[in-house]
């Protein structure tokens, strides 16, 4: 018996050197790519990694595996087509705020709703970084950027109440500094069948330096986010002394102890609940009195599209007695010309 081949995180790393700011998020998110990709098993030569265009498409240049760094917008439209081509590849695709949410924001939808078996790791530092710092799908009203020296007038997309409203199954959220968390979502979306959305929040040293720093900060982050995990109860805070309840149709954070809430008052999280309202409100939590919640927030099955396309061309290709060219033009009436 062949013995199994056991995959280091090298053994996804290319020999090209790699083109980021020196302190970018994304440094951190493609380590965790590699060793995400190692707890998988899956050899580097049945993986396929596309992009678009922008800083985080860069990454396939990174990746010791099948690559291609397409067009703006498109890698989502690109993947499909390879996945559905070759169902046995694992593709991933990796895009940005902008390139994925705006000129790409149509495919990505779509991509979302049809459940394409791919991952989608989103990098989201809320700026066009690659063409030097305007305002994204995902930069907060009042912005200043400089294409908006006033401050936006536009209120932003929330990635995780896009992919949820055009009906996606698995949807996660990580931050760039917390290497250990964000190794074990993506690893967790690449197990997952169907299309995967990760949102990794990453810091731009230069165009955005700072901009998820509220909940990014050591000494606030505890405080100021929750991971999520399926099957544990929702809770938050240094000595896990906060947690959610539902309070009516909405969540609320409390203090176990305080105003009578105890620890069995505390909620406990499914990701496998097909019902994606609590998951939508899990989404769209922060602000002052509410954690931003991280780490898997839906993992639901559903059809997968190119499972689907591959099982009824098997299915047609068994009723259908052609086989070959000449049989197909062969095939009805046929007449000889002498």
């Amino acid at each position: 018996m062949e013995a199994e081949t056991k995959y280091q995180p090298k053994d996804y790393k290319s020999d090209q050197y790699v083109r980021w700011c020196p302190g970018c998020g994304d440094h951190a998110v493609l380590n965790c790519v590699h060793k995400a990709m190692a707890e998988q098993g899956t050899p580097p030569e049945n993986i396929a990694v596309i992009s678009g265009i922008g800083c985080s498409s860069r990454l396939p240049y990174y990746m010791n595996s099948y690559g291609f760094h397409t067009i703006h917008g498109r890698g989502a439209a690109i993947a499909t087509g390879v996945k559905t081509a070759n169902p046995a590849l694992s593709v991933w695709l990796m895009t940005g705020d902008g390139d994925c949410l705006a000129i790409g924001g149509n495919h990505f939808i779509h991509a979302v709703r049809r459940n394409v078996d791919i991952n989608i790791v989103l990098f989201n530092n809320k700026i066009y970084g690659l063409t030097k710092g305007q305002y994204s799908p995902t930069s907060d009203r009042g912005m200043v950027t400089k294409s908006s020296p006033y401050g936006t007038v536009e209120d932003p997309f929330i990635p995780a109440e896009l992919a949820l409203g055009a009906r996606g199954n698995f949807f996660a959220r990580t931050i760039d500094v917390d290497l250990k968390n964000t190794t074990e979502v993506i690893s967790a979306s690449a197990g997952h069948k169907g299309t995967s959305v990760v949102e990794v929040l990453v810091n731009c040293v230069i165009f955005n330096d700072g901009i998820h720093k509220k909940i990014t900060d050591k000494d606030h982050r505890q405080e100021r986010t929750i991971f999520l995990r399926h099957g544990e109860k929702m809770l938050f805070g240094r000595d896990n002394e906060h947690g959610l309840v539902l309070e009516g149709l909405k969540l609320k954070a409390v203090t176990i102890g305080q105003d009578g809430y105890t620890p069995e008052d505390i909620l406990v999280h499914n990701a496998h609940e097909a019902d994606i309202t609590l998951h939508l409100m899990l989404s769209l939590m922060g602000g002052e009195d509410m954690p931003v919640a991280l780490g898997v927030i839906r993992d639901v099955e559903a059809p997968v599209y190119d499972r689907s396309v591959e099982q009824q061309i098997a299915a047609v290709r068994a009723k259908n007695p052609t086989r070959r060219l000449h049989d197909l033009l062969m095939k009805g009436e046929v007449w000889e010309v002498k």
